[in-house]
């Protein structure tokens, strides 16, 4: 899959250091793998200009972790779909995953010392529930009086 209108340093990750182009459509056999992965979504390098920065500290947070984790790019007109699944509301965030589950986010960009801890974290934690956004459920029959 080429995304060419996607940004090089988002390219290099895919082509040098075996990242997955990620979509809605390849989301699902993206988290079907088992093991640890990392979603970037990177927004707008225009107007988030720190997703490039993370795309570059990237590989060398999976290397300063043994190679841990596998890492998924989602394709630019895919991240508002991906971002609202996993409750992700900055740019750029990591979306941590393990065995197709949410573990945790990390948004933003970080000091090396703190990003190698703050991913090894992650890397440990359990799995949980993604933050997104709910929508009340309410009966459709009057509420009941016995509390």
């Amino acid at each position: 899959m080429s995304h060419d209108n996607a940004h090089p340093l988002q390219q290099r990750l895919v082509q040098q250091f075996g990242a997955t182009w990620v979509t809605t459509d390849t989301l699902d056999d993206f988290l079907a793998q088992p093991g640890d992965r990392v979603l970037l979504l990177g927004g707008d390098p225009v107007r988030f200009p720190e997703a490039l920065d993370v795309a570059v500290v990237l590989p060398e947070l999976q290397a300063a972790h043994a190679g841990r984790f596998a890492i998924g790019v989602v394709a630019r007109e895919h991240e508002d779909a991906v971002a609202r699944r996993f409750g992700s509301n900055r740019w750029p965030s990591l979306v941590f995953l393990r065995d197709g589950a949410y573990v945790t986010t990390l948004s933003g960009m970080h000091d090396w010392t703190d990003y190698v801890a703050k991913v090894g974290e992650a890397l440990a934690a359990p799995i949980g529930r993604a933050p997104t956004i709910g929508i009340p459920l309410v009966s459709a029959t009057p509420a009941s009086t016995c509390h």
